[in-house]
């Protein structure tokens, strides 16, 4: 199943992403990897982050899926607090699973945060422009051009992160 990953990190992050996408691809295998972006932290004060989108073909249940990312994250120091809006070494969040729709508990998909964060529509919509958001029946490419990009300014960071 290809599945999309949202990573981001604003603490130490031209360290964290580079060798969380070599952990990744050791579980499994190539990757299709978008351009980075940098943002200003959202919902926080604090360091800005740096934000991709990354492909994966698994055949893991979402659940699965979810704990593997989870101890992906752990391994890069990612400490768990009851806030949802923290400074971060790591954070991986399954994005969608193919064309599924799963609200249950902690897993949400399509993630709601496509259709409301540009760092995660941009990035998405250039590895997977021509793919369906299975919810609202829109090519991610028509979701980023008709997205309200107002107050939610990033740029392009991919060098110096020799992920290309």
């Amino acid at each position: 199943m290809r599945a999309w990953l949202g990573l981001g990190s604003n603490m130490a992050p031209r360290k964290h992403l580079p060798e969380a996408l070599r952990d990744l691809g050791g579980l499994f295998g190539e990757l299709s990897v978008s351009p980075v972006y940098e943002s200003e932290a959202v919902g926080f004060t604090g360091d800005n982050f740096l934000n991709l989108v990354v492909g994966i073909r698994t055949r893991l249940t979402p659940r699965e899926l979810v704990v593997r990312l989870k101890q992906v994250e752990e391994r890069h120091g990612r400490y768990r607090s009851d806030e949802k809006y923290a400074s971060r070494t790591l954070d991986i969040d399954l994005l969608t699973y193919g064309d599924q729709v799963i609200d249950d508990g902690p897993i949400q998909l399509p993630r709601d945060e496509i259709l409301h964060h540009a760092f995660v529509l941009l990035p998405l919509s250039e590895v997977a422009g021509g793919e369906v958001h299975p919810q609202t029946g829109r090519t991610y490419d028509q979701l980023w051009r008709q997205f309200d990009k107002q107050g939610q300014s990033l740029w392009r960071a991919d060098e110096g992160l020799g992920l290309s």
